[in-house]
C-alpha cells in the first residue's frame, strides 16, 4: 500500500467512532500494538525533540524504504507514534519526506488534541521526515 492509501485506510477506520472518547480509546488500542523498543534502544538521542513526554523513534534504510520502530512513556504519544509508524513504514524515503499527511486534519485529531500534544505530533512527523531525507 502507498502512503495515500494508508491514511484512507486510517481515515476509513475512524469513520466507524462516533464520538471522540471511541477515537482515543482506538488511538490507544493502536499504541499498545506497538511492539516496545528494548531498553538499549531507548537512548537519549533516540527521543523525538519537541514532546512533552518521552517519545523514542529509531529507523533504518532498508533498500530505498525506510523501517521505523518507537516507543513512548505514555499512552496517547505511542498511539500517535503508532499511527505515523502505520501510514510511514516499509516506503520510500523520497515519499515520506514529500508526503502530506491529510488523514490528521481529515480525522481530526490535531482540533482534538491539546496544544502540547499537537506540537508533540508535528515533532514526530518532523522527526521521521528527517530520517527519510537523511536516507534518500
Amino acid at each position: 500500500m502507498t502512503i495515500s492509501e494508508k491514511q484512507a485506510a486510517l481515515v476509513d477506520e475512524f469513520a466507524f467512532f462516533d464520538d471522540w472518547m471511541d477515537k482515543y480509546n482506538h488511538i490507544i488500542e493502536m499504541g499498545k500494538s506497538l511492539k516496545p523498543l528494548n531498553d538499549e534502544d531507548k537512548q537519549e538521542d533516540l527521543l523525538v525533540q519537541g514532546c512533552q513526554s518521552k517519545v523514542w523513534l529509531k529507523a533504518e534504510k532498508q533498500g530505498e524504504a525506510v523501517k521505523f520502530w518507537a516507543d513512548a512513556d505514555a499512552i496517547i504519544a505511542k498511539g500517535i507514534i503508532a499511527m505515523l509508524i502505520d501510514v510511514f513504514d516499509e516506503q520510500p524515503a523520497r515519499e515520506i519526506a514529500q508526503a502530506e499527511l491529510d488523514f490528521i486534519q481529515e480525522i481530526g485529531l490535531k482540533d482534538h488534541l491539546s496544544p502540547t500534544r499537537a506540537n508533540g505530533l508535528m515533532s514526530m512527523i518532523k522527526q521521521m521526515k528527517i530520517y527519510a531525507l537523511a536516507f534518500a
